[in-house]
């Protein structure tokens, strides 16, 4: 089912502490690194409301990004208080799982 593909079970940091790691449903893991979370930002000041294109661009992300926290919103989001002090993006459990790169997503 949908829901239960798309609702994480555990959400922090990776071992080594570099990147975000969701475990999902159904044994299912993605894997983050705070600059692809950074850039993928779907607030209205990273994505033009009306077109759709996105504002933000690499050059303004510091490679060394990271987030200074991660909270809940509702039952079907995450939001990120970054460090250069961004912290209006909303993103969704299925935004994140539709950002999975691992080699089964990869291959569909």
């Amino acid at each position: 089912m949908w829901f239960e593909i798309n609702v994480p079970i555990e959400i922090g940091p990776t071992e080594d502490g570099l990147s975000l790691r969701i475990q999902w449903t159904k044994e299912h893991e993605s894997v983050f690194s705070p600059r692809e979370l950074r850039l993928a930002c779907p607030c209205a000041g990273c994505v033009d409301e009306f077109t759709g294109e996105k504002i933000l661009s690499e050059e303004q992300v510091h490679q060394n990004i990271y987030p200074l926290s991660i909270e809940y919103v509702g039952n079907y989001a995450i939001q990120f208080s970054w460090s250069d002090g961004h912290n209006t993006g909303i993103y969704s459990f299925d935004l994140l799982r539709s950002m999975c790169s691992c080699d089964i997503c990869s291959s569909n």
